[in-house]
């Protein structure tokens, strides 16, 4: 069901994930690990807890498929009849994620090998080769005959392909990854002349006279070729994402209009997103934050605002949290009262129109066994299952905002080929890694509530009065050519530093660095020059360090910033500077640029600012006018607004600080919370929050 509506700052339009109405609330049930009898009392504690939605055989295809020729589907027929008596819809899993051991030891060749040579033994999950024909016709035919069978249950919400691709299995190379890898290769390059001028193979006389003489890039000697190891990334995440469209295509034809996903794993290196969305019905996310990290909210919102723009903005569902403890890291530490409740909401707040779990009841074997649980080992007696039972009913009293939406009104600029090619080795610094760059950014928009929306190097940037690119190491000139056209259009534009190097096939821009974006940037970095670990770099906002550089390495008094990692000596070709170096080498020289271009600017950041960034980015927040959803907001406060089709608005303010706040509102509403209306202002309590409908703009007073 979709409708639209447009309001005063955006189109809405509303997606429900599944037939479900409401938000989805539940998570993994492994009744196979359960006897029969233990069954009835589950689906009568879901319904006791307001689950409407469980993830079916994740891990069953042992059970499912005791050998090549035989199929087990009777307990599972039992299990979604259950559940539809109890009004528990299914999120119905392929089980592909785990070969069982008769298709192991059947076809040895399956399990993946290192790049050092060792295979990989049986006795852990996803222990198979993404390329290996063997198990790719295996998981194709369990999940055919899983769609052909369950396809028109009533129970049947939505299908599940998989679990978490690429969590423990991102590549592997063995005989069956190389002809892959050289197919894949064929496709992309054409000719093998074609792929000798991509990799630059006439460097250290890597030159190929066929593709047969290729390999994937195993250990060697020395480094290996940039360009081998770029393509190697592409070419693993394509691999495992051919094995998905391979099931899904199956699901799409035997199961049409059955909603299908896989779950997501935030922010992961291995595989690109944005390739992968294209290929989902919905996105859903597996979401983890540590409850020892008393920031970890920030970047658990980082990755949320990733999940929904995948999509271009639609509902999304929380696939997997945790309870309370996780059981793989060294310590594993528990939600303490109040985190479960205030990290949910959170994952509402951007955007999300479910909460699944990882999982429903508390394993008594096998490596999970301490992962918390909806239902935990010490029964309805615990205190994780009373906070279960009352969230439940909080989210039911939260229903009405299902197919809401929200838009950021800054974007980041997300590249996975950057991101690839950023980390290869053999760089000015090892510590040039995109996480640890865009997390300082993100951060300082999340302190001062501005709502972000990630979008890739092919998107249109009209509606965004700031763009922001922590890092564009690989950049072509098409992307370089819409930056421009985005800022000579009115857009602000926040570039940061070590952008602008490569081209697609990481080899250097010609005429110095930025590379396409120097006359965007109206700068040239003349040298890179990296900040040794420990040492940091003075940077002065006003622009009144010495003129040209130092060597004495004095800091001069009054130096505002302070750069770490990195550093650049650049010059101005008709930027202006809005900060400079103030101490070491660099003293003088420009740090922080605007470069006036048609209507817009565009911003350069030449080093690694750390949690001093926000600083930088209030002069172009502030000149592209974007702001807090509401003003005057506390410290520890996060707030977002989402947008339904019939004009209302739905304000999250989650209070992750330890004392309580006072959150002044612009307009009176609802707390849908607690039924309460607000005045002009709510108090949140430490962990505490409120969920507020705002009457749509022509029922205000």
């Amino acid at each position: 069901m979709t409708a639209t509506v447009t309001t005063d700052r955006l189109t809405v339009t509303t997606d429900r994930l599944t037939r479900v109405p409401g938000l989805l609330y539940g998570g993994d049930w492994n009744p196979e690990q359960w006897p029969e009898q233990v069954w009835a009392e589950d689906v009568k504690l879901m319904a006791e807890a307001g689950v409407n939605l469980v993830t079916v055989g994740v891990f069953s295809w042992a059970r499912l498929q005791p050998d090549a020729d035989s199929w087990d589907f009777g307990w599972l027929d039992r299990l979604l009849d259950l559940c539809h008596r109890h009004g528990v819809a299914v999120d119905l899993a392929t089980a592909t994620a785990s070969p069982p051991a008769w298709l192991v030891r059947a076809h040895p060749e399956l399990l993946p090998v290192t790049a050092d040579g060792v295979r990989l033994e049986f006795g852990s999950r996803q222990h198979y080769c993404p390329s290996s024909p063997a198990y790719r016709e295996a998981a194709v035919r369990l999940t055919r005959a899983l769609a052909e069978r369950y396809r028109h249950h009533p129970a049947l919400a939505l299908w599940h392909i998989h679990n978490e691709y690429g969590d423990h299995v991102q590549e592997c190379f063995c005989p069956a990854s190389a002809v892959d890898f050289r197919r894949w290769l064929r496709e992309r390059h054409g000719g093998i002349e074609e792929l000798n001028r991509s990799w630059g193979t006439a460097f250290w006389s890597q030159r190929y006279t066929s593709f047969e003489q290729i390999e994937p890039p195993r250990t060697a000697p020395g480094p290996v070729n940039p360009t081998q190891l770029l393509d190697w990334r592409r070419f693993c995440s394509d691999a495992l994402l051919a094995l998905h469209r391979a099931e899904k295509a199956v699901l799409d034809e035997v199961s049409p209009g059955v909603p299908v996903t896989t779950n997501f794993m935030s922010m992961l290196k291995a595989l690109d997103y944005w390739e992968w969305s294209r290929h989902e019905d919905l996105v859903s996310d597996d979401a983890y934050p540590d409850p020892a990290d008393p920031r970890a909210h920030v970047n658990a919102a980082m990755n949320y605002d990733l999940m929904r723009s995948l999509k271009g903005g639609r509902p999304w569902l929380l696939m997997e949290q945790a309870p309370s403890a996780v059981s793989w890291r060294p310590v594993n530490v528990p939600k303490r009262p109040g985190l479960y409740r205030l990290w949910s909401l959170q994952a509402l707040a951007r955007g999300a129109d479910g909460v699944l779990h990882f999982q429903w009841r508390a394993s008594v074997a096998g490596a999970e066994k301490f992962h918390s649980a909806m239902l935990p080992h010490r029964g309805t007696a615990a205190r994780g299952w009373q906070e279960t039972v009352r969230f439940g009913a909080e989210l039911r009293r939260l229903g009405e905002i299902a197919g809401s939406r929200l838009r950021g009104r800054a974007a980041v600029l997300l590249d996975w080929d950057s991101w690839w090619a950023l980390e290869l080795d053999d760089h000015p610094s090892a510590r040039m890694r995109w996480p640890e760059l865009l997390r300082p950014w993100y951060a300082a928009l999340h302190e001062r509530g501005v709502t972000v929306d990630f979008v890739p190097p092919t998107a249109g940037l009209d509606g965004y009065p700031l763009v922001l690119a922590p890092n564009l190491y690989l950049l072509d000139t098409a992307t370089a050519d819409r930056l421009t056209a985005y800022v000579r259009d009115g857009g602000r534009l926040v570039c940061g530093p070590f952008s602008g190097i490569a081209d697609r096939h990481d080899h250097i821009h010609p005429g110095g660095h930025p590379g396409p974006l120097r006359e965007l940037l109206g700068i040239v970095v003349d040298e890179h020059w990296p900040i040794p670990d420990g040492e940091t770099t003075a940077v002065r906002l006003d622009g009144t360090a010495p003129d040209g550089p130092r060597s004495d390495g004095a800091e001069p008094h009054g130096a505002d910033l302070r750069a770490e990692r990195w550093s650049e000596w650049i010059e101005t070709e008709g930027a202006e500077t809005l900060a400079r170096y103030a101490s070491g080498t660099l003293a003088g020289l420009p740090a922080v640029t605007r470069n006036r271009l048609g209507a817009g600017t565009a911003w350069y950041l030449s080093c690694h600012l750390g949690a001093d960034t926000g600083r930088v980015l209030d002069l172009p927040l502030a000149e592209a006018g974007v702001g807090a959803e509401l003003p005057d907001l506390p410290a520890d406060v996060e707030v977002t607004r989402r947008h339904a089709a019939d004009g209302r608005q739905y304000l999250f303010l989650l209070n992750h600080g330890g004392v309580e706040r006072r959150v002044p509102l612009d307009t009176p509403g609802t707390d849908l919370l607690t039924g309460a209306a607000t005045g002009d202002a709510v108090t949140l309590a430490p962990l505490g929050a409120a969920v507020l409908r705002l009457p749509a703009a022509e029922e205000r007073p």
